[in-house]
Formats: C-alpha cells, structure tokens, sequence
C-alpha cells in the first residue's frame, strides 16, 4: 500500500488537532506515513505542544507507527510530501491586532479577510506564500497545495498565476452554510445539496435541493423568520426580509460587512471598546487550548477549539485529500481557476464554487452568469483583488493605492493614501519588496 506524507506549514497553529482528528477518521483512506509540522519560531514550543498532542491522538487511534516530525525550515518538510497544507500567519495575532485597530483608526472595518485588515494581510502574506509555492515545484513538484491561508482566494490565485505549484484553496464557510441549512431544514446532511458560486469570502448559496426539490425560497423564508446563519467569528446581524427575497439566494456571514456595512462597524467599534478586538479575544483563547493542550493526558481534539472559529474545518479539508488521493471525482466547494466558470470573470482568477475533485484537482461546475445583483460588487472585489496581489508580487505602490481605493469597505482617495502609509510602516519587516 502506497502510504503518504503531509506537511503542514502552520503545524504550530491551534488550528492542527482538526486535521489530525480528520486524518485519523479517515485513516484507511489516507493511510500515512509522517505528518511534518513546520513553524517558523525556533525556541517557541507550540510547535513542539500540537507535536506531542498529535502523538498522543495517533497513539490512542493505534497509529504510533506514522512519524511526526518538527521542522523550523519548510524544505525538509515538504520535500518528498505528497500534500502540502498552508494554514499559516504571517505575523500572528499581534499583527492581525495591528490591522483591525488600524482600520477603526480611520473609521472603517478592519476585518481580517474583507477590508483594511484584508489587504494588509494579504501584502504580508502572498511573498511568503509564493516562497513555499517554489519550495513545492523544486523538493515536491507531485504535491498539492491545499491552502488555508486568508484571505484565501487572494493566496490561491497569486500561487496559480504566479507559479507552477499545484493548488486548491479551501475554506469552512461553504460547509459550514451546509450543515446549518441541512439543520434548518430538520434533513439529514447528506440529503440537501447547494450550488455556490462567488468568491472566497463573498459566495452565495444560489439553490438548495433537498431530496432533488428545490427549496431554496423555503430557506429564504425561513431566514426571513428569524433562522440564521452564523459563526463564531462573525457577529448575527439579521437580514432584512425585503432584502433577501429581492436577493432569491442566500449569501454567506461575510456578505454581512458588504451588505451592513455600518452596522458591522458599529458592532466593531464597540467590540474593541469592550471586549478587545477578534484578535485579541482570539489571543485569549489561543492561550487557554495550549494551555489544554500541554495535559499529557489530553489525547483528542478539544471542545474549546470550536470557539475559535474553524468548525467544519478537518472535514473538508480531509475530504479534498481525500478524493484527491483516491481519484474520487467527490463534489466540493473549494477555490480554484475560473476558466470560464462565471462568465465575466477573468479566466484566470480564482474563484470560489462547486468543483468535482479527483486526482487531478479541482473541476469547476460551469454556473454562468452571476445576477446583475452580484455581478458589480463580484467585479469589484476581483478588481481589489488583482490589484492587491500585483502590489504584493512586485511591491508596486500605485497597484496598493488603487486596490485600497477600489475596495467597496474603503474606497476613499483621501484615506487610502495614509491608511497605506501606515500599513507599510507598521509592517516594514514584513514587506520588503516595497522598500525600493
């Protein structure tokens, strides 16, 4: 039996007991041989912690045999590994605190993976990202990329475009919207389907299909009444019911900041008065699962780990291994190359929709236009996002400037330009290629 190797760079995230649990449940599917974590900070033990934890978790699943390894570098890691998954941060919490204080400083959103935050990360992000891409296609160039790292559309389609490494992004949003409208319904998961289509982070549930009925004005209305969709990082904000039957889809927790964008600002705004900002409070928690996961007698996923905000998280990204690894030809909703997929998208822009997934990745399901109604702020975001990795890529200040100004949650030619400054100089260590 052919076993394989995964390489997970972020191994020292508080994210990684969900996909250790995941490769054990699916075990005989993936049958492995190591899991290398890799980590950047050499002399910090969450490295070291998540190692032990997994051990811990192999061993109580009879799997003491498989090797898990520790890496302060990604070659050795990634060389030789069949799957490469990217679920790190580029700067940690700290700076992810930065970006959302720094966006309230301007009055504005400073959320992670939609505005100010968003664009900062990215820039921080996407050198790196492409670093590990070139690793990929010298030690593994056979080894897919299943990336994690947000704002993950943005990340993916910089790999693609900018390299030859083979790439999948994923994201807990979709099935997470599965799960809680299979809930809504009282159906069994496996008994309702939905057709997405968007982009990462802004992708709607176009249809739902239960039992081959579409029902998908039935969950509207279910919405109307008060049933939500919600997540741990993203505060309930009803819809109005107006507004959704106008819409005929359902859109996705993030579409909040597009679509209430004053009130998620409101709600930011007291947040970080009260409680301290989602990092901040993500800090809180991060602390107290490693505090967990230090107990040697802790030898599975913890229930805390769900308030972190990653439900979902192993089972999809196990089960695109999966049908990757058996050539399952298994339907999931990831991030990949358009090719024409929503007509009025660049062929080469990632986007975020309903793919058959086997050995050779990812194959979008041909969808075609998106409604009037979506189509401008699709258009938009994909512009902001073009624009934001031509910057990141080739630290071009003027693509920065017309991508912040582009963006709908900032989109202010008076502001974009300090709001840059200050990016780049809170986070000059981290941006070298706009040095020159």
């Amino acid at each position: 039996m052919n076993t394989a190797k995964i390489a997970i760079i972020g191994g020292g995230s508080s994210y990684s007991p969900e996909l250790i649990e995941g490769i054990i449940q699916r075990w005989e599917q993936i049958p492995l041989h190591e899991i290398a974590l890799v980590d950047v900070e050499k002399g910090h033990n969450k490295v070291e912690i998540i190692a032990a934890l997994t051990r811990r978790m192999l061993d109580h699943n009879g799997l003491s045999h498989v090797i898990v390894s520790v890496h302060f570098s990604p070659d050795e890691a990634i060389k030789g590994a069949d799957y490469v998954l990217t679920q790190f941060r580029v700067g940690q919490l700290p700076a992810r605190a930065a970006d959302e204080r720094l966006g309230l400083k301007y009055g504005l959103l400073g959320q992670e993976t939609t505005g100010v935050g968003g664009f900062a990360k990215a820039l921080r992000t996407i050198p790196v990202m492409l670093d590990i891409a070139k690793k990929v296609e010298q030690l593994a160039p056979n080894a897919w990329i299943i990336n994690f790292t947000n704002p993950a559309g943005i990340v993916t389609e910089a790999v693609s475009r900018y390299s030859n490494a083979k790439i999948i992004g994923l994201c807990n949003v979709p099935v997470t919207m599965h799960h809680m409208i299979a809930t809504m319904l009282k159906a069994d998961y496996n008994d309702v389907q939905l057709r997405f289509a968007g982009l990462n982070h802004m992708v709607w549930a176009h249809e739902v299909i239960l039992k081959g009925e579409n029902v998908t004005n039935k969950v509207i209305e279910m919405l109307c009444d008060g049933a939500a969709l919600t997540m741990n990082n993203i505060k309930e904000e009803p819809w109005s019911p107006e507004f959704l039957r106008a819409l005929g889809a359902i859109p996705c927790p993030y579409h909040r900041y597009f679509y209430q964008t004053q009130t998620m600002l409101q709600d930011e705004i007291k947040q970080a008065a009260n409680e301290g900002t989602r990092a901040e409070q993500v800090m809180k928690v991060e602390h107290e699962l490693f505090e967990l996961y230090q107990d040697p007698k802790l030898d599975h996923k913890t229930e805390q780990l769900s308030f972190r905000g990653g439900s979902f998280y192993s089972e999809v990204a196990i089960e695109l291994v999966c049908a990757i690894h058996n050539n399952l030809g298994t339907r999931l909703v990831v991030n990949t190359t358009n090719n024409g997929t929503i007509i009025g998208l660049p062929d080469d822009a990632a986007i975020e929709t309903d793919c058959i997934i086997d050995s050779q990745g990812a194959h979008p399901l041909a969808f075609g236009h998106l409604p009037d109604s979506m189509h401008g702020l699709t258009q938009q975001i994909k512009a902001f996002e073009r624009l934001t990795i031509e910057a990141a890529v080739h630290g071009n200040k003027e693509a920065a400037l017309l991508a912040l100004v582009t963006n709908p949650l900032i989109g202010d030619a008076q502001l974009a330009q300090p709001i840059l400054d200050d990016i780049l100089r809170i986070n000059a260590q981290y941006l070298p290629q706009f040095s020159h």
